[in-house]
């Protein structure tokens, strides 16, 4: 979630924010990797066999305002919930969230996906969710999507076994264009959904979510977990397909009703193409 999707209140002040709310933020989050689950326990044993570490990491790359990763906290205490953003407003807001609904399971780590190599260790993660990440449409911004295949090359080896990435998004050119990329970073399916909220409700709504549904979106999402690792060929498939999403829009652009965030000047500057008898994309 971007910046231009947060309204900021009169007189914010991001420095003061963040101080206030500093308990719920680590950062110094290389020195825990691979003991997070022990290092954020909250609680000191009481007995020798009392449990003294979550029984589950979960990260929210991209965590937003942390909406999300609050109500699964709320839901699943005795798992620990990481929230990254790159954005400091975004952390912001996510920790005085964890802080006002005493969420002790719940910590914000101010930090980009390139960090998780220093920040995780191997098989240290339940489970990863990407929630509306920036889409990068342009195909010379493709390596910056969260599922290029490298990137999920990247998150195989931070997952524990059978541990899981979800991709939910209002882009159906970004989820068409992930189809290619699971499977090429040797991912199986677990399920592709393109009305993820109608066929997967347990995952929390967030406000964020409503707004792009109150629009017209429909959530699409894809779940997967690592197989056997892929051999050059195949990973050499996903760095070969298309990575323009501009090549994933519906053939029909004028029966769109909702068009992806990000995408709106590509779309229009197609259908005038269209309207004026050319092809959408010149060369084609």
């Amino acid at each position: 979630m971007g910046l231009t999707h947060i309204r900021l209140p009169k007189n914010f002040n991001l420095d003061e924010r963040l101080e206030r709310y500093a308990d719920a933020i680590e950062t110094n989050a290389p020195a825990l990797a691979g003991r997070w689950a022990e290092a954020c326990w909250p609680l000191e044993p009481q007995r020798e066999d009392a449990r003294a570490a979550y029984a589950e990491v979960h990260l929210d790359l991209g965590c937003g305002k942390g909406s999300f990763i609050a109500q699964c906290a709320h839901r699943k205490p005795e798992a620990l919930y990481l929230g990254m953003d790159v954005e400091p407003i975004c952390i912001a807001y996510a920790a005085q969230r964890a802080c006002e609904e005493r969420l002790r399971n719940m910590v914000l780590i101010p930090r980009g996906a390139d960090a998780l190599p220093q920040l995780f260790a191997a098989g240290e993660l339940f489970a990863i969710t990407l929630n509306f990440p920036t889409p990068y449409p342009k195909r010379h911004h493709a390596r910056r999507r969260l599922v290029n295949v490298d990137h999920l090359l990247g998150f195989r080896q931070l997952l524990a076994p059978g541990g899981t990435v979800t991709l939910r998004t209002d882009s159906q050119p970004l989820w068409e264009y992930a189809k290619s990329q699971f499977p090429a970073a040797g991912y199986e399916m677990l399920w592709i959904s393109d009305d993820v909220r109608a066929e997967h409700p347990e995952f929390p709504e967030t406000e964020y979510e409503r707004r792009l549904t109150e629009k017209g979106a429909h959530v699409y999402g894809i779940c997967a977990t690592p197989g056997p690792a892929p051999d050059d060929a195949r990973i050499q498939e996903g760095r070969d397909a298309e990575q323009s999403l501009m090549r994933y829009l519906p053939d029909d652009l004028f029966s769109l009703n909702y068009v992806p965030l990000g995408m709106e000047a590509a779309v229009e500057n197609f259908r005038n193409r269209e309207r004026k008898g050319k092809k959408r994309i010149p060369g084609e």
